[in-house]
């Protein structure tokens, strides 16, 4: 028995291992192909760089028009996902019946399995006309469009940590503000989301990674124009809808393709950085408690 369980330890371990792996050959991979670029295009040119011409003779790569529209499509998207995310935790957690909540919850964290190319597709066939017909405008290929199809994708997410946050907040709490006279609505404002603040912070950021890093979607749907976006109701193309449209077209070993692996540098960090940053909420949240 005692060998039986020691296999399974090992075993647990090992996969826990191929994780932290699979992450270094990621990372050792996307610098390997993407630095290269840096040895002819300066880098801060190619961050703050306003063109993205890599077909054009001579070629231009400047991703700032691509960091600005995966910056605008995701505040946008966190527009929307955030307060349907947080009420949504909040009506689970707090307001709804054991029966009801049952019911919700699944189906919001159903929406977690939809395909991202589903989203895309009613975005393109049902959304964007109607986006063009609300507007009045010539497309509705467009960042709002993109923002509105992310933050729903995002849903989930948000939803499913916040709740747990919220649910997790002592009863010692609620009581002690029910006993100095507090309602139910003031009870939730002024005590369980303060308690569970640090949660619902970090199942913002995970959401806000969740939407930085979706490709089918905005790429069916941002309307692909590589141009500093002015308006949400413009065609845009974010940083992941300019790699997937591009790598497959990308000689292996041009300067274009060293292009693309570096705006998958970029990606990569700010998604590391926000993984890191919410498990830095989290921690410091549970030493509070």
């Amino acid at each position: 028995m005692l060998k039986r369980e020691k296999f399974i330890e090992y075993m647990l371990r090992f996969c826990a291992s191929l994780s932290i792996i699979f992450l270094f050959g990621i990372a050792i991979s996307l610098f390997k192909e993407g630095l290269p670029i840096f040895k002819v295009v300066n880098p801060l040119k190619f961050i703050f760089g306003k063109f993205w011409y890599p077909t054009h003779e001579p070629p231009e790569f400047g991703i700032l028009p691509l960091i600005l529209a995966s910056i605008l499509v995701t505040f946008g998207a966190m527009m929307v996902a955030v307060p349907l995310g947080v009420g949504s935790a909040i009506c689970i957690a707090e307001l709804s019946p054991p029966k009801i909540r049952e019911i919700i919850k699944p189906m919001i964290e159903l929406l977690a399995g939809i395909p991202s190319v589903i989203y895309g597709f009613f975005g393109m066939v049902v959304f964007a006309p109607f986006v063009q017909r609300l507007f009045n405008i010539p497309v509705g290929l467009n960042a709002f469009t993109a923002s509105c199809l992310l933050g729903i994708m995002a849903l989930p997410t948000i939803t499913s940590i916040a709740e747990d946050a919220i649910a997790s907040v002592p009863n010692e709490i609620k009581e002690a503000s029910y006993a100095l006279g507090a309602t139910k609505w003031e009870t939730i404002t002024r005590a369980v989301i303060p308690s569970a603040k640090s949660g619902i912070l970090t199942a913002v950021i995970l959401g806000l990674g969740r939407a930085i890093g979706e490709t089918m979607t905005v790429l069916m749907v941002a309307g692909g124009a590589a141009v500093i976006p002015r308006s949400f109701l413009q065609p845009v193309r974010p940083m992941t809808a300019t790699i997937a449209a591009e790598m497959g077209e990308a000689p292996a070993g041009s300067l274009h393709y060293h292009a693309l692996f570096a705006i998958s540098i970029i990606l990569f960090l700010i998604t590391l950085g926000l993984n890191i940053l919410a498990n830095y909420i989290k921690e410091k949240g549970y030493e509070k408690i």
